[in-house]
């Protein structure tokens, strides 16, 4: 495993600074997280359930640039979860922000959607430094899309990659003292943890307002580093339990110590595969 550090939302704001205005799209679940960040600052967001992201996605985005005087061509770059997550909403996310891309000329840059979820649940919960913050999502069959942070002074240091695994593979790797964070599997994997003796919280997805804020940020810091993204080439990021399981033993016991060695990174630099 590869330890990296992702910068705190608010961290991220200000490096993107320079970027222009930049548009956050996550569609990878039953919500539209959506928000609109420039000049360091968060000018819109909206964050809502939605039936259909392919026919509500558009009307969405043009009542949030709206909101903001801008229209897409206003636009300078766009940030796309781009997954793990629900197939459909991944591909009408990013299929959408390749047609903005292409119509406009803006830059596009993917953002993992595990990485946002976890920033964004670090910031809600006010975590402390050193707690373990696990975004948990449903793959179906039996698994769930997750992955394990560890609060910084400054964000998150990312312990692990993005997994497919069981829950009760990955309670057992969470220690003491950790941060749900996703839908109602996360949900099931606090109250399992809680059953084992942790110190266990969880934050729904309806109660994270910051995704989109998260998303955004990441993306703006990443185009004023200039590390845009490949529209032609970007896919969604499926995860396969066959290439991201976990390694042989406890992580809390080594990869999650305080001697973790690791190399830590900028939000410029890409953090998917």
């Amino acid at each position: 495993m590869t330890s990296r550090t992702l910068c705190a939302v608010d961290t991220a704001l200000r490096a993107g600074a320079k970027a222009g205005p930049v548009l956050g799209i996550e569609t990878g679940g039953p919500r539209a997280d959506l928000a609109l960040v420039n000049a360091g600052a968060v000018l819109a967001e909206a964050s809502h359930p939605v039936l259909s992201h392919g026919a509500e996605l558009p009307e969405a985005v043009g009542r949030l640039l709206a909101g903001a005087g801008l229209t897409p061509k206003g636009v300078r770059a766009i940030a796309v979860g781009i997954g793990p997550g629900s197939f459909t909403g991944l591909r009408i996310g990013l299929s959408y922000a390749k047609g903005l891309n292409l119509a406009t000329g803006c830059a596009l840059v993917g953002i993992p959607s595990l990485d946002s979820l976890a920033l964004a649940g670090a910031t809600a919960a006010a975590a402390q430094k050193g707690r373990l913050v696990c975004p948990v999502l449903d793959a179906r069959k039996g698994e769930v899309y997750a992955a394990l942070y560890r609060t910084t002074s400054d964000g998150l240091e990312k312990l692990s990659d993005d997994l497919v695994v069981t829950l009760a593979n990955l309670v057992s790797h969470f220690g003491s003292d950790v941060v749900l964070v996703g839908d109602a599997k996360a949900v099931e994997a606090c109250t399992l943890a809680a059953r084992a003796g942790a110190h266990a919280s969880c934050l729904e997805l309806s109660e994270l307002r910051l995704r989109g804020r998260a998303v955004a940020a990441l993306g703006a810091a990443r185009v004023a580093a200039g590390a845009a993204d490949n529209a032609f080439v970007m896919e969604p990021l499926y995860v396969r339990t066959a290439e991201a399981t976990f390694k042989a033993g406890p992580l809390n016991s080594g990869a999650m110590g305080n001697g973790a060695e690791g190399r830590s990174i900028d939000p410029s630099i890409r953090n998917h595969r």
